[in-house]
């Protein structure tokens, strides 16, 4: 009996595969998601952190902040197992914010994990900075965040993102919206990335769902074609 039916389904299954894998290699960054991005706003930053080791697990993470535009207040939420740590300092420069001159502000928070509570292999974990005031509309903000693991290596997501490509070890960072007149712009950031997501889950189970009813109805048209 011909065999090209279900060679064509199994070609179909390795496509999907190509499909599926870049998706889940671009998610294994460290990403930031804003609550809003509105100028001038109080906003909650999550940060994803997933871990990229099999044999290591992530004990520490760093999140820089701003020094050209300095976030005056950055507070934590809790995470158990870990503890946090907002370290403040002198800016290099001094910075003019709505008529105040600002030598100070918070540089650094360091979440350090007990060992029971690091991040282990295929997990990840959510680290949630409540900060503001959110500087000027149009204000790129940089967040690099820096990953310690248990044997040792650090990985810097440190790279600012250019163009079209992504960098190998591209940096969390948000564009700053405008204010309250353009409401419905502040939160489209965060709005956009989770119906991006959706939309790539619900594609990629309408795929997985295609090829295994192609590859069912080609089984039973090729034992209907043996029977006698």
């Amino acid at each position: 009996m011909p065999r090209r039916p279900l060679q064509t389904a199994a070609a179909a299954l390795v496509g999907l595969g190509l499909v599926v894998l870049p998706a889940t290699a671009a998610s294994a960054h460290v990403r930031v998601i804003p609550e809003t991005t509105a100028a001038g706003a109080w906003t909650v930053l999550t940060f994803r952190v997933p871990n990229e080791k099999d044999a290591a697990t992530t004990t520490n993470v760093v999140i820089d902040l701003p020094t050209d535009t300095p976030l005056s207040h950055v507070g934590t939420r809790p995470v158990p197992g870990w503890t946090a740590e907002v370290q403040t300092g002198k800016l290099p420069e001094p910075v003019d914010v709505e008529g105040a001159t600002i030598t100070e502000a918070p540089l650094h928070v360091v979440f350090t994990a007990s060992p029971d509570a690091a991040i282990g292999a295929g997990q990840f974990q959510e680290f949630e900075l409540q900060v503001g005031p959110l500087p000027a509309a149009g204000t790129e903000l940089l967040l690099p965040a820096h990953q310690t693991y248990s044997d040792g290596t650090v990985v810097d997501w440190d790279e600012p993102t250019t163009g079209s490509e992504e960098p190998e070890s591209p940096a969390p960072e948000l564009t700053i919206t405008a204010a309250e007149g353009d409401a419905h712009h502040a939160s489209a950031p965060a709005a956009s990335e989770s119906s991006s997501d959706a939309g790539l889950w619900f594609g990629v189970g309408g795929l997985v769902l295609g090829a295994a009813a192609l590859v069912v109805a080609l089984v039973t048209g090729r034992r209907r074609q043996v029977q006698p």
